[in-house]
Parts: C-alpha cells; structure tokens; sequence
C-alpha cells in the first residue's frame, strides 16, 4: 500500500466527512450496483455492442 493512502487515511480519521456527503457516495455506490444488476439479469442492448470492423486495403 502506499504511504499517501495512510495519510489520507489517518486525515479522514482526524476530520471525517459530512453525513451529507457519505449520503452521497453510498448514493452513488448503489445507483452503480443496481445498473450493473440490471445489465447481468437483462444483457446490453444491442446498441451497445461493440462490433469490429476491419478494413481491408
């Protein structure tokens, strides 16, 4: 691990962050979950699927 992630960490530990925003990461973190949930029970749509193209010259 690198040395910058304990003194983030020991930051946060000394001035931990608002309810506001932890309210908004969980947010985030769920509205995430809940569309990689929606894309493995349903599929990508086809629009979405990568097609390749190879040129030939």
């Amino acid at each position: 691990m690198n040395p910058r992630w304990f003194m983030r960490m020991s930051r946060w530990a000394r001035n931990p962050p608002s309810a506001k925003r932890v309210k908004l990461i969980l947010a985030v973190v769920a509205i995430s979950l809940l569309i990689v949930a929606i894309e493995k029970m349903f599929g990508m749509p086809d629009w979405m699927q990568i097609e390749r193209v190879r040129f030939k010259p």
